[in-house]
């Protein structure tokens, strides 16, 4: 079938590999830094339950669209999309979805890279013995001078970058496919062994009534939206790495039954991911659980130094979140990479060295506000914070707004059928009517709230 061939950059070995590389890309350091707290302090069960719904409701949809327009173009998002709305004759101002997605995948590793050298350097911190006995105020003196240091950010924002580099040079089956392989089952080993240590030595029933009490209560309309939010970005929807490893994907695999897997498995690592961190936390006295950086850099380093054994395991932890965001961001460098390739006729070692140096380059203006030049601002952001909330609030709730508007009703139907065969026609109608009617809402929804929550609240 020409479908089959219109593809440059080769296919993944399997449909696991895959799941593998798409659970990758979704499994990253919101798994386990805020979807923990936020279901805790949202109604424990009832926001887990309403997550869960909403995965099924937006997250898996939208996801199935966005892998379908992959493995229609068999190209990087920006062609694929611009072959797909040829193909199906529609307005050409929908190939312009494809440019959204690609840019705020960008913009995201610029600073995904910094955050990310975070955890590499705690790997060496609680390795060095350095977090044995430590308070609350010698914690957050540790994580302030690494942020007051511009070299030791640049430094390790470099190593990971090189990281990236390392695996999405080696092209679809050499590199990224060999990477997953490796990475995906060692964090899930990773994910056991630190699961055991939490149930053993930490206080896991704290943590599981934390999670999953069902507290319908505690659940207001605001824990729904963040519920409806959660699920959406989890899944790495709207930045082109789904779209493109979609069209890697083997052409006899079912669309739906294998996002239904990947959502699973980053349901799975987000709520285990939860377990051990809260059984951790609770174990040590005086600690309370917060969300973002305080709980990652320093609840937990207080709560590894004062439990036996705990450098190792924190170093291990530490390893553990490098590798997931690791997984995450070689799908983000990966879709411009493809479409350099394609456009400019590069070879892959010039595009992945081109397209890293401009994303570490933009990341040091993340590096520099958090300390030199901590009092530029940008619309009252800080760089740092005006870049996460213009891809996190704006680029990619409109990406994937309108990835389920054109697959919903604007994609040619015999270009869908193609690609869904096997799809039973109950779950082909379920699909297209979430898709039509109730992810744009949702989505539209998550886009409203997070202005309102930035600049009316």
């Amino acid at each position: 079938m020409a479908i089959q061939q219109k593809g440059m950059h080769g296919a993944w070995a399997s449909r696991w590999t895959f799941i593998m590389a798409a659970t990758g890309s979704a499994v990253g350091l919101g798994n386990m830094w805020k979807f923990p707290y936020v279901a805790g302090s949202n109604g424990g069960g009832a926001f887990v339950l309403v997550y869960l719904g909403c995965i099924l409701l937006i997250g898996v949809p939208v996801m199935m669209a966005e892998v379908l327009i992959g493995r229609q173009g068999r190209q990087s998002p920006v062609n694929s999309m611009r072959d797909v709305v040829n193909e199906s004759g529609a307005d050409s101002r929908w190939r312009h979805v494809g440019w959204v997605g690609v840019a705020a995948g960008m913009l995201i590793l610029s600073f995904y890279a910094v955050i990310a050298g975070w955890a590499l350097a705690y790997i060496f911190e609680a390795a060095s013995g350095d977090l044995v006995g430590i308070n609350g105020d010698t914690a957050g003196a540790i994580f302030g001078n690494l942020l007051a240091d511009p070299g030791r950010l640049i430094f390790w924002q470099s190593v990971f970058m090189l990281l990236c580099i390392g695996v999405v040079v080696g092209g679809v089956k050499k590199g990224l496919g060999v990477a997953v392989e490796i990475l995906m089952p060692l964090l899930f080993i990773m994910l056991l062994l630190l699961l055991g240590f939490s149930f053993f030595k930490g206080d896991f029933a704290a943590a599981w009534n934390f999670l999953f009490n069902f507290n319908v209560e505690l659940l207001t309309w605001r824990g729904v939206l963040e519920a409806m939010g959660q699920a959406f970005f989890t899944l790495s929807i709207g930045m082109g790495a789904i779209m493109a490893y979609g069209a890697y994907m083997p052409q006899n695999a079912n669309i739906g039954k294998t996002v239904l897997i990947v959502a699973f498995f980053d349901s799975l690592v987000a709520i285990v991911s939860g377990l051990i961190i809260f059984s951790i936390v609770f174990a040590t006295p005086g600690i309370e659980p917060s969300a973002g950086p305080g709980l990652m850099f320093i609840s937990l380093p207080i709560a590894f130094g004062g439990m036996p054994g705990g450098l190792l395991i924190g170093s291990a932890f530490f390893v553990l979140v490098s590798i997931a965001a690791w997984s995450s961001a070689i799908s983000l460098l990966e879709p411009c990479v493809a479409w350099l390739i394609e456009a400019k006729n590069m070879g892959r070692v010039q595009a992945n060295l081109l397209l890293a140096g401009f994303a570490w380059l933009l990341g040091l203006g993340s590096v520099l506000s958090f300390n030199v030049w901590s009092h530029i601002k940008l619309a009252g952001f800080t760089i740092f914070d005006f870049l996460d909330f213009l891809t996190a609030n704006i680029m990619l709730p409109l990406s994937g707004l309108l990835i389920a508007l054109f697959v919903g009703y604007a994609m040619k139907k015999e270009l869908i059928d193609t690609q869904m065969v096997g799809t039973s026609a109950r779950v082909m109608k379920l699909w297209q009517v979430t898709l039509r009617y109730i992810a744009p809402v949702a989505i539209s929804a998550v886009f409203v709230m997070g202005i309102v929550d930035k600049f009316f609240s």
